[in-house]
């Protein structure tokens, strides 16, 4: 089961490679400095924060417009793999809008952000 679900999150991030918008995303020198200096564990505190607030309810605050493009590690990385709002999860990634995301389900987002933020930073190949 974990090979399955490691294959579908590689496949998700390949396809969303195929995205010129998604694909422009990088970390800047602020994010990058950010990330080193609070260091994976307190970054993957804040995606967990981030994503049960604003993410998560069946209908968050300002959906399509609640996270900016840049300032933190997780904003950027949210817009690089469509985790940045209801509509962007239902369209690539299968999960509906009008529903709240289960505790299984945001830990799948504030993975797939981690690897993505891990790769960015060098962290992993």
């Amino acid at each position: 089961m974990a090979e399955l679900v490691e294959g579908l999150r590689l496949a998700t991030l390949s396809r969303l490679a195929t995205s010129a918008f998604r694909r422009r995303f990088r970390l800047g020198p602020a994010e990058r400095g950010y990330a080193d200096q609070k260091g994976r564990a307190v970054i993957a505190a804040h995606a967990a924060d981030l994503i049960a607030r604003r993410l998560a309810p069946a209908h968050p605050a300002n959906d399509g417009r609640q996270t900016p493009m840049r300032g933190h590690p997780v904003f950027v990385a949210q817009h690089a793999t469509a985790t940045c709002c209801r509509g962007c999860l239902a369209k690539w990634h299968a999960l509906p809008a009008g529903r709240a995301l289960g505790p299984a389900e945001q830990a799948a987002v504030v993975d797939l952000l981690m690897r993505w933020i891990d790769r960015e930073m060098g962290h992993v190949a």
